[in-house]
């Protein structure tokens, strides 16, 4: 759960009230994830837990459903920021494989030449899934899938669709 600085416990709880937040596991390569994203769109940590920092032994059953055994170092949990959005993120556990399917993460540029940025960006070691070009309701709109299996839309709207 996220907590905003310098705000009151009530403010606060008003803020997480109904909050869905996107969570990806990635099976081992989370802290490869976190760099990256942050190297490519811009996402910053806000936190960042290991294994090894939480207060249950290793290999306890709070920790490693199963017993299985995980690498201390692996991301527990951690939570990026991107723009107003955040994204959790997490190793998992050994037992379960990530398997990006069925969503897309939508990324909305400020303008065309951070929506060209972005999609070269998170498109290099991953696969165009469609052509970033000029549709009926964007000025810029392609999707990518990323070196993680990810999947982004990445978009610059049309002037009417255009928030702020």
């Amino acid at each position: 759960m996220l907590i905003e600085k310098n705000k009151p416990a009530a403010a606060a709880k008003a803020v997480l009230a109904n909050l869905v937040q996107p969570y990806l596991f990635f099976n081992g390569r989370a802290a490869e994830a976190i760099a990256f994203y942050n190297k490519t769109i811009g996402a910053e940590p806000e936190m960042i837990m290991h294994f090894k920092d939480s207060p249950q032994p290793q290999g306890s059953p709070e920790n490693c459903p199963g017993g299985a055994k995980i690498d201390p170092n692996w991301v527990m949990h951690a939570c990026l920021k991107i723009g107003d959005s955040r994204v959790l993120v997490s190793d998992g556990m050994p037992q379960q494989k990530s398997n990006f399917q069925g969503f897309s993460l939508s990324l909305t540029a400020r303008d065309a030449a951070e929506c060209d940025r972005f999609f070269k960006a998170l498109g290099d070691g991953g696969q165009v899934q469609m052509p970033l070009d000029k549709t009926f309701f964007a000025e810029r709109f392609g999707a990518v899938q990323d070196r993680f299996g990810v999947s982004w839309m990445i978009i610059y709207p049309l002037p009417e669709h255009r928030q702020g």
